[in-house]
């Protein structure tokens, strides 16, 4: 997709509301006398003082081991050149807020007026006591060699020059992809690089740690081939100087496997790509114009494999799926330095992932649906939420066993979970729920398996070990939606209602003996079990599979019902009701009821309550429940009101060791600070609200959406409590990461289905 930017959206970006695009927020609440005395004097003064005594409680009092300095004198901008450092701080705070935005990772950007590098490496050595890293950014060549490299020996905080490396590693990933796609080994190709800059050489050396051989390496420059013969070249350039006796680019494209562009838009032709060997690998990186057009280089020869640096074509080599992630990981183990071997990493990283079935949230991203691993998907998107969990401890692991970690992790699944909350995905509760899912993974049957998202979501439950997935419907269909969609599901059972004669005899019998006095008969017990809801529910409660999941692609109530009439509802249980989480930035919030009961009665809102509660619990969260209405403590009359005022009555008397208060309006249940001065009586007060009860479908289910579209939540599930066995039914058209985690709520519903802690 084509993303036009217009000179006026582009300059009203930056000026609308507070200038620029970054600021300072507080972490300590500054709201009384005595908070403004412990954040600075005299309460200030203790802090030092443990520094002072040892300078690294600096990481423990202070912000400096999240803070990162991004650091430019503005000589080698984007692709504008020496626009000098005023005109290159709108790139700097950029480059902040995807530090920020993708790794949470603090920046404070630095823009400093000298071009002398022996002067700049002497300003930025004397920043080590304020940052925990540093990002160097737009320094011309050569000069930013020297510069990087004398930082890195003299400090000892992590120090990058990201136009070097950041290219060097994204690239790297895509070629390795690249070469395993097309069959070829890495210490048998032949590779020309059009360009001699800080990227071109950063490039060129880690391709080498990859195991690209130096003979086989030409680089060419505006002048042609730089030979060893040619006078006046740099050390760095004759680093790579070639005998060979060629002179011209297209000299040296001659059977080479892998082009790499770092230099200037549309300097090479068709003809110079037809002049490569079988399968070329071309990478033409130039901003904003590559060596060749994407279009023109396809159609030139039919096996080329292409990446480019632009966000409009396939294969986008992106810096930010690189820096954030190699600083995080570098910050968490408080890494010396950023050495080859955390680089080299973070490459196999990338590449590694970009094999793995693409989540749905990426796919919707970029407008695509199916994208897979392959000619045009070399490497990750820079959306995608799995680069973090990926990259960092890709890359701490590489710190400590390299030796330069000041700091070592042990528990990666918490450090995941770290990495979600910097970032603001707090997935801790389904994270946990996944993790009970992985320890005794069960069968899960899918109604609705000729559907593409459910098989990207069953791949993902097998890859992950979440579930032992089961297929239902058309044979034919489902395996070619597997080939189409490159899905490597050859072992998982696909079952077809159509084809299992013998199943179906034995599952209609089961059904008229449950239901024959209901009206049922013999043939239309076998007719249904031709259904695969009622198929996929009899496979559950016969112990031919352990869960159910259904209701992508129909209404609730008829996906629902087989469920009710073969396997039913709990003992004691009179109804089922539906739950929604939602996470946001204030932690999860539990939702009900959201998708069964149309209007309860205050005695059906008490059993609400009740098997809300035990849904709660099962997450391992203590419930804090408020009952909802349009009034507070009988402010206003009418029947819900009432109905709730009674609910909340006969739901303390019922359920006494809970915490539940009502009737309340919603904003008045989520806020402490407006009981206190209005309702001191409640019982929400120090026991924030977690769990919020809707007088009727209605408005539990129109504040669910709205808050997960206008109000930044993740909504998870609906959750259906009160079932007999694992029956999960869910939302049209969810996603296919919703998909996944209502799968691994099943398993674990499924796992605990006879202990106190299942699902209600």
């Amino acid at each position: 997709m084509v993303i036009k930017i217009r000179k006026e959206d582009a300059l009203n970006y930056h000026s609308a509301g507070k200038p620029g695009k970054i600021e300072v927020i507080p972490t300590k609440p500054l709201s009384s006398q005595l908070d403004l005395a412990l954040a600075y004097s005299p309460g200030v003064a203790q802090p030092c003082k443990e520094i002072e005594a040892d300078k690294e409680n600096a990481y423990k009092y202070t912000a400096k081991g999240n803070l990162v300095a991004v650091i430019s004198n503005g000589t080698a901008v984007l692709g504008l050149g020496d626009i000098g450092p005023d005109a290159s701080k709108p790139v700097m705070e950029g480059k902040g807020v995807l530090f920020k935005k993708f790794a949470g990772i603090d920046v404070f950007d630095l823009e400093i007026d000298e071009k002398d590098p022996d002067k700049l490496i002497q300003i930025i050595r004397s920043l080590e006591p304020t940052f925990g890293g540093i990002n160097l950014e737009d320094i011309k060549a050569p000069e930013c060699f020297i510069i990087e490299k004398s930082l890195k020996e003299a400090m000892n905080i992590p120090v990058m020059h990201d136009d070097q490396h950041g290219t060097a590693i994204i690239s790297g990933a895509a070629l390795l992809n690249a070469l395993d796609i097309i069959g070829k080994k890495i210490e048998d190709i032949k590779l020309v690089v059009s360009g001699a800059g800080a990227a071109a050489i950063s490039c060129t050396r880690f391709y080498q740690g990859l195991g690209v051989k130096r003979e086989n390496i030409t680089i060419c420059d505006i002048e042609g081939v730089i030979r060893s013969d040619r006078s006046g070249l740099s050390d760095i350039h004759r680093e790579f100087a070639t005998y060979k006796n060629i002179h011209r680019i297209q000299e040296a494209l001659v059977g080479a496997d892998v082009f790499l562009g770092l230099s200037a838009g549309n300097i090479i032709t068709p003809a110079d790509l037809r002049l490569m060997a079988p399968n070329p690998i071309v990478f033409a990186l130039a901003n904003p114009d590559p060596e060749i057009e994407y279009d023109l280089a396809m159609s030139s020869r039919e096996d080329i494999i292409m990446a480019t640096g632009r966000s409009d074509f396939p294969n986008q080599v992106n810096n930010v799926i690189g820096f954030p992630y190699i600083f995080r990981g570098a910050l968490d183990v408080r890494a010396t330095t950023i050495n080859e071997e955390m680089k080299l990493a973070a490459a196999r990283a990338i590449a590694t992932l970009a094999r793995e079935p693409v989540p749905d949230i990426v796919n919707k991203a970029y407008g695509e649906s199916k994208l897979a691993f392959g000619k045009t998907y070399l490497i990750p998107k820079p959306l995608d939420p799995r680069l973090i969990t990926t990259i960092a401890p890709a890359v701490a692991k590489a710190a400590m066993e390299s030796g330069v970690a000041k700091n070592s992790i042990s528990d990666w699944e918490s450090y995941e979970l770290e990495l979600q909350e910097r970032i603001g995905i707090d997935q801790r509760l389904m994270s946990r729920v996944i993790a009970r899912a992985k320890k005794d993974p069960k069968r899960v049957v899918f109604a609705e398996a000729d559907n593409r998202k459910i098989l990207k979501a069953a791949q993902l439950i097998k890859d992950e070990k979440i579930g032992i997935p089961i297929l239902l419907g058309n044979r034919e269909k489902i395996e070619s939606l597997i080939a189409e969609n490159f899905l490597d599901l050859p072992d998982v059972t696909i079952l077809d209602p159509f084809e299992e004669d013998a199943m179906i005899d034995r599952y209609a019998a089961i059904l008229y003996n449950k239901r024959k006095r209901k009206g049922l008969t013999p043939y239309e017990s076998a007719k249904f079990m031709r259904d695969r809801n009622y198929f996929g529910a009899m496979m559950v409660e016969v112990g031919d599979a352990d869960a159910l999941i259904s209701g992508l692609t129909k209404d609730y109530p008829r996906t629902i019902l087989p469920s009710l009439q073969i396997i039913g509802v709990k003992k004691g249980v009179n109804r089922v009701a539906g739950m929604y989480i939602m996470n946001s930035d204030k932690g999860p919030f539990f939702f009900a009821d959201t998708t069964v009961n149309v209007n309860p009665t205050a005695e059906e809102l008490v059993e609400i309550i009740g098997l809300t509660a035990n849904g709660v619990r099962f997450f391992d969260i203590d419930p804090k429940i408020a009952v909802l209405s349009y009034s507070n403590f009988g402010s206003a009359k009418g029947k819900i009101p009432d109905k709730t005022s009674l609910a909340t009555s006969l739901a303390k008397a019922k359920y006494p060791d809970l915490v539940i208060e009502g009737e309340m309006q919603a904003n008045v249940a989520l806020n402490e600070t407006m009981q206190k001065e209005n309702y001191p009586f409640s019982s929400l007060i120090n026991n924030k609200a977690n769990t919020l009860i809707f007088p009727d479908l209605t408005s539990g289910n129109i504040a669910y959406k709205l808050l997960s579209e206008i109000g930044n939540a993740e909504a998870i599930g609906p959750i259906l409590l009160g079932m007999n066995k694992s029956v999960h039914i869910l939302q049209l058209g969810s996603s296919i990461r919703e998909i996944v985690n209502m799968v691994a709520i099943a398993v674990v519903d499924a796992q605990t289905i006879n202990e106190n802690d299942s699902l209600p």
